[in-house]
């Protein structure tokens, strides 16, 4: 099974992809739009597993493509990139939102912040480069596994959302 029908069935969408932008529901069998993935958050946010997709990314379970790993994280390849360059930094020990996130973990959260730059160098993104962190329903978090989104490669634009 793909990282991506992973996904989808962890969250409840049987979306199958077309483009990095737009998919096809199988379920209403019509495209899907930046508001569909609005619901996928308000559906995760319903039910959040003790097992995330990250967790399987991180145990090797489901295939992803890893671009660095330490004894704290990792980072890889996000399945539906949002720009040339779009990748997660993610804690190998779970955090399920920044907003949970206590005073002891300051210690691995810079480390996830130089790992988002130093990868960020190392995929040749010197004119600059997004980071983003969705926390909960508001947010658009779809998966309760804190991760850091690093996008590049383009001029980004502004008001993110």
């Amino acid at each position: 099974m793909s990282l991506c029908n992973v996904l989808r069935a962890q969250i409840g969408c049987r979306a199958l992809q077309l483009t990095r932008v737009h998919r096809v529901c199988q379920t209403k069998k019509t495209l899907c739009t930046k508001s569909d993935e609005v619901k996928l958050a308000e559906e995760a946010s319903k039910r959040v597993p003790a097992q995330t997709i990250f967790s399987k990314v991180i145990d090797k379970s489901i295939p992803a493509d890893i671009i660095y790993e330490d004894e704290k994280c990792l980072a890889f390849r996000d399945i539906s990139p949002q720009a040339p360059v779009h990748f997660l930094v993610i804690p190998r020990t779970p955090i399920p939102r920044i907003s949970a996130a206590e005073d002891a973990d300051a210690e691995l959260l810079g480390h996830l912040l130089v790992v988002a730059k130093n990868v960020a160098k190392q995929e040749s993104l010197s004119d600059g480069y997004r980071v983003v962190i969705n926390d909960g329903k508001h947010g658009a978090q779809s998966v309760y596994h804190l991760h850091i989104h690093v996008l590049g490669g383009r001029q980004m634009t502004w008001p993110p959302g």
